[in-house]
């Protein structure tokens, strides 16, 4: 007999579920803002395709498995779609603008979930500070080559903060239209260079080479995973805006779904067409490390002529602002859901009377990023080789973990709930060790993921634990002194 749960039962919250609180009368998000679409392209945007493309896949075919990545590409899709199987699932359950603070609150304890939920928070606010260095470099690269004049990075950096902290104080729909926009015309880029290569080599383009063990399972895999799934993180932010969602229940499957897929036959078909459009393919490897930063504007140039290369470098520039806002935002919603569960200053979870934007939290973020990016100005960082390798690193292993410990978290949940099935527990539990095993190795390979040999760069990570730590305390001290508020961590938020 199947174990599967039929539709009438998986309605039901189990009666061991998170503590159930009402909806704020006042002063909460903005529900009902987002539909399918709307969703998609936050998330689509927040995993920079084009900024991946250009800056990210060069490094995996120079340093990982050279003509394997887009075979890497897809067996990391494989695993996140595996992982989105259980994530999906467990969302009703589950209703937290948190995201991964309340699933592993709700599978591993509230005082886990806690220590999870700062370093979500940290991570995403990490890749925001590292995107914003990164945009603020290609803005004065590209000026400079526009009018001749040299500016300054700080500037750029400064009018960065000034518009994104403008967008995340407005109603989230103007960012999801925005961030539409620069994700479309990305994509519609990046898919003319495909039907180039496609068009200039014909049935050459359509060979499984490259998908076949012989071409993945080389030396250098492990690194070309990690660059593949830090191409991914943003995905699973779905479950971040479910309170601000048209019809969560529906809504939060198709666009994670459909997230997945559409992101990754991107980076597979772009990443096979790299490969093919090369003419040399046993020397992809040797040709991406000798100029990882103009590979993929050097074929744009041979296919689509010189426009095309200038168009380019004008969208990697929107792809970067994109995916800084699109984090920035993911980590706004996670302080603001630690503030409204009381674990964070209450003055936190407030929410603008006209946009219902997390306007106080989105303050509190735009301070530090001004804290974190200052002093580096003055010490005179360069944006890439110093401020962004640093905090890329943490963000990306942060997350990584976070999805591993989520996605093995459910089967953990449902389990005790006494539900089983393939899409229950089998399919987020393969995902998970995928995602783990990968995670692993990121840790094992992270001067690959930051670039630079620096000791005290490498050793970032170990902050993550000491964050986690943290909050793993806090929440075992409001078990003993404050158990009302401790009660309330991870809790469902229901309209």
């Amino acid at each position: 007999m199947s174990t599967e749960v039929r539709t009438s039962e998986r309605a039901q919250l189990p009666t061991d579920a998170p503590t159930v609180l009402p909806a704020q009368s006042d002063g909460g998000l903005s529900r009902g803002a987002l539909n399918t679409f709307d969703l998609l392209f936050m998330v689509m945007a927040a995993a920079a395709p084009m900024a991946v493309v250009v800056g990210t896949m060069p490094l995996a075919f120079a340093l990982g498995n050279g003509i394997g990545v887009p075979g890497t590409f897809a067996f990391v899709i494989v695993g996140m779609l595996l992982f989105a199987v259980g994530y999906v699932r467990i969302i009703p359950y589950v209703r937290n603008a948190g995201a991964f603070y309340a699933y592993i609150s709700a599978s591993f304890g509230r005082a886990f979930g806690l220590g999870a939920a700062y370093v979500a928070a940290v991570s995403y606010f990490a890749l925001s500070c590292s995107t914003i260095a990164t945009l603020a470099f290609f803005c004065g690269d590209l000026f400079e080559r526009v009018s001749g004049l040299n500016t300054r990075w700080e500037a750029w950096a400064a009018l960065s903060i000034l518009l994104l902290s403008a967008l995340a104080h407005r109603r989230i729909t103007l960012a999801a239209t925005l961030l539409a926009v620069a994700l479309i015309a990305e994509i519609t880029l990046l898919g003319l260079l495909d039907i180039a290569v496609i068009r200039a080599h014909g049935s050459q383009f359509f060979s499984l080479r490259l998908f076949t063990p012989s071409s993945i399972f080389v030396p250098g895999i492990g690194i070309a995973a990690i660059y593949a799934f830090n191409g991914i993180i943003g995905i699973e932010g779905t479950a971040i805006y479910q309170e601000e969602t048209i019809d969560s229940k529906r809504t939060i499957p198709k666009a994670t779904y459909l997230a997945v897929l559409a992101i990754g036959a991107f980076y597979v078909v772009t990443g096979w067409c790299l490969v093919v459009g090369l003419d040399n393919d046993a020397q992809i490897s040797t040709i991406a490390a000798r100029d990882p930063g103009h590979f993929v504007l050097d074929q744009f140039s041979r296919y689509l002529g010189s426009w095309a290369a200038n168009t380019l470098s004008v969208l990697v520039v929107s792809s970067a602002f994109a995916a800084s806002l699109a984090l920035f935002n993911n980590s706004a919603r996670y302080v603001f859901a630690l503030a409204r569960d009381g674990v964070l200053p209450k003055l936190l979870a407030r929410t603008h009377a006209k946009h219902q934007s997390p306007y106080v939290a989105s303050a509190l973020l735009t301070g530090l990023l001004i804290t974190v990016l200052g002093p580096c100005a003055l010490a005179g960082f360069d944006p890439l080789t110093n401020i962004s390798t640093a905090l890329v690193g943490v963000g990306s292993v942060g997350l990584m973990t976070l999805l591993a410990v989520t996605a093995l978290g459910i089967p953990v949940y449902f389990g005790r709930q006494g539900i089983w099935g393939l899409s229950y527990t089998i399919a987020p539990g393969v995902g998970g060790a995928m995602i783990a095993i990968a995670t692993v190795l990121a840790v094992k390979n992270y001067a690959s993921i930051t670039g630079v040999s620096s000791v005290a760069i490498n050793r970032l990570p170990i902050w993550l634990v000491v964050i986690a730590a943290l909050g793993i305390c806090q929440a075992v001290w409001l078990f003993k002194h404050k158990p009302h508020i401790f009660g309330q961590i991870g809790s469902n938020r229901v309209e």
